[in-house]
């Protein structure tokens, strides 16, 4: 034993473990404890648990709908945002149902203090402050963890998820120390565990604005954002009645930098880190600095700002728009040329952390890594960026460590399931070349994909797993046959020419009925809603709650372009059965691209729908390879080896 280092004692032992209690580690540790799996959750901070370092929301386009999918498979973010949140608003209300999104702005101490004690009370899960140094790993299999108490726990799986504290860098100006994120402690020895152990790390960088004391904003000079009137929630299992007025959410505030702004930030680009050479982590493309949106788009004259409230004990605003690592006196000076904000005072400075990564190509579809059993990563471990990314990462993660444990078949989301089903084979199957961030346009399938239907899609599946209970998948099924119920009514009942629906018609610049229509033909027209249809048809036998009207609707209307979609799932689902074995050796397979053979050797992939995905894998490759495997000829390589499988 060196000298400084705890002498090692047994800790006891685990079913499963997760390492880091962020929004990966929370939902991960959770979901395993509730499949009956005794469950350890170590976190650095206590203080740590569920925490937001950067934006205090929840929610917006295709992150909101992983929120809904995490609540349908039954994790638990969307039932601590509902109890939680300061402000609720649905976006792009006025685009097409793919693409609305629901978002939260969060009182994020609340949300911190909420999700803590929900992890304190769950039975099977101990929470324990602690900091990871090593993993036990005896023949390639991962069979517990070292703290640096000298504490050993012994478990049958380990879920990593240690975020952007693993060697974590905080960078402000010229100023570089060691820190994982909101000043606390950064982990090193960890990381330096999976080098040894044969990981490829990467470095990636993200950042935060500075917060400002809300008691010195000019709200006059700002434009109000309030929450939205109409109920609307992230769990399911939230009632309407649990909705807070408009009058007690608090809302958020625009305003915008301009030109003297712009000036200020590259007339002292030299001491940005961001163009100096300071920072060597990649950031993220879609979410960037303000120095580097100033230099990207030289051409704007203003970018927006949003002031957003941390929460209802505090005047502390975070700035979001103007994230930056900039010293701290330029970001002063940059607060104060922006419209509304000339007397802010700065409570904290935005910042630039740089972090390690877990090269994503090492892991399975179920997050297990390829190089050691039982090891499991998920969350901006896996190069992802945003609390619900890494929710919905650490909730397969839990799910599968805690299957593992119990002797259970694996779980995977397919990209036509859900959001985190794209998320994750985007992962495994891409790579990232920095934080990876969910976009609409990365789901093919994002008609199915909406944010209003995660539980008929996957509510299910929850309950087979063991995450949702009898009576929430009762209530889901009579939801869902309300809806067919009243889909079949409306395309059975009749509307005639010369009635209050035709002369309806005609005043919104239709020709008159000719011939009578179904009632779901009507309600196809863009200018007609269900309610108003209503208007002119008997009201059903058991009237609609406003979801199951809204999913009467959202069928209807787009019931040709589903088709369309589920035509190409299904195309896909066939692609996805072509199984690829793993023992295959893709060097003994003539005909190969070289790029294409050194791609399905490095991804492994493990269906030929996933060896489709793969970067650099051509049409050619994927026709020799189907065909390989169609002829057996795995079998001829190596019968034992295949037998066994």
């Amino acid at each position: 034993m060196k000298t400084g280092e705890a002498v090692q004692y047994d800790g006891g032992n685990y079913d499963v473990i997760v390492v880091g209690a962020g929004h990966a580690g929370s939902e991960a540790a959770l979901a395993a404890a509730r499949m009956g799996n005794k469950t350890l959750l170590i976190t650095i901070s206590l203080e740590m648990v569920a925490f937001m370092p950067c934006n205090p929301s929840l929610g917006g386009p295709a992150k909101g709908i992983v929120v809904r999918e995490i609540d349908a498979l039954g994790g638990e973010m969307g039932h601590n945002i509902d109890k939680t949140y300061i402000q609720m608003r649905m976006l792009n209300t006025g685009k097409g149902p793919a693409v609305r999104a629901l978002r939260a702005q969060a009182d994020k101490h609340a949300y911190h203090r909420q999700m803590k004690l929900t992890i304190e009370k769950e039975p099977n899960l101990t929470l324990r402050q602690g900091t990871v140094d090593d993993l036990i790993v005896e023949d390639g299999v991962c069979k517990g963890v070292i703290t640096n108490t000298g504490a050993r726990y012994g478990a049958k799986a380990v879920v990593l998820t240690v975020g952007t504290a693993a060697r974590g860098k905080i960078i402000i100006g010229e100023l570089q120390y060691e820190s994982g994120p909101n000043n606390s402690k950064s982990a090193t020895k960890l990381s330096e565990c999976l080098e040894r152990l044969g990981f490829d790390l990467e470095r990636f960088k993200t950042g935060t604005p500075p917060r400002i004391n809300g008691n010195t904003i000019h709200y006059d000079e700002t434009e109000e954002q309030p929450g939205d009137e109409e109920p609307n929630h992230f769990s399911f299992d939230t009632p309407d009645s649990q909705y807070l007025a408009l009058s007690d959410q608090i809302s958020c505030w625009l305003t915008y930098t301009n030109l003297h702004t712009h000036d200020l930030i590259r007339a002292n680009l030299d001491r940005a880190p961001m163009f100096s050479g300071v920072i060597k982590g990649v950031g993220p493309r879609y979410c960037p600095s303000i120095e580097d949106k100033i230099v990207r788009f030289a051409d704007k004259d203003r970018h927006q700002l949003f002031l957003e409230p941390e929460g209802r004990d505090t005047d502390e605003y975070y700035v979001d728009g103007l994230s930056t690592s900039m010293p701290e006196e330029i970001q002063q000076k940059m607060l104060h040329s922006v419209k509304g904000l000339e007397d802010a005072q700065l409570m904290r400075p935005g910042y630039a952390i740089e972090y390690d990564v877990v090269a994503p190509y090492q892991l399975h579809p179920t997050l297990e890594t390829k190089k050691i059993k039982n090891l499991y990563t998920a969350g901006q471990t896996n190069g992802t960026s945003g609390y619900e990314e890494a929710a919905g990462q650490g909730l397969i993660a839990g799910i599968n460590a805690g299957r593992r444990a119990l002797g259970k078949s694996p779980f995977v989301l397919k990209r036509s399931d859900a959001y985190i089903g794209v998320m994750i084979d985007d992962l495994v199957t891409k790579g990232t070349k920095e934080p990876y961030r969910l976009l609409t346009s990365r789901a093919e399938y994002r008609l199915i994909l909406r944010h209003d239907n995660a539980d008929f899609r996957l509510m299910e599946k929850g309950h087979a797993i063991g995450l949702v209970s009898d009576e929430r998948l009762a209530k889901m099924e009579t939801k869902k046959q309300h809806v067919a119920d009243e889909i079949k009514r409306l395309e059975s009942l009749r509307i005639k020419p010369k009635t209050a629906a035709d002369e309806f018609i005609q005043a919104n610049g239709d020709n008159p009925l000719k011939d009578s229509l179904t009632a779901a033909a009507l309600l196809r027209r863009p200018y007609v809603t269900y309610q108003k249809l209503l208007e002119f048809i008997p009201s059903p036998t058991t009237a609609l709650d406003r979801q199951e009207a809204e999913q009467v609707e959202i069928q209807i209307k787009y019931a040709g372009y589903i088709k369309k979609e589920e035509v190409k799932v299904n195309r896909l689902k066939r692609m996805e059965a072509k199984k690829i074995p793993a023992n295959i050796d893709y060097e003994a397979i003539d005909g190969l691209a070289t790029e294409g053979r050194q791609k399905l050797e490095k991804i492994r992939p493990e269906t030929l729908a996933q060896a489709s995905r793969i970067s650099g894998v051509n049409p050619a490759d994927l026709a020799i390879l189907s065909v390989y495997i169609q002829q057996g000829r795995i079998a001829k390589i190596n019968p034992e080896e295949n037998s066994e499988k």
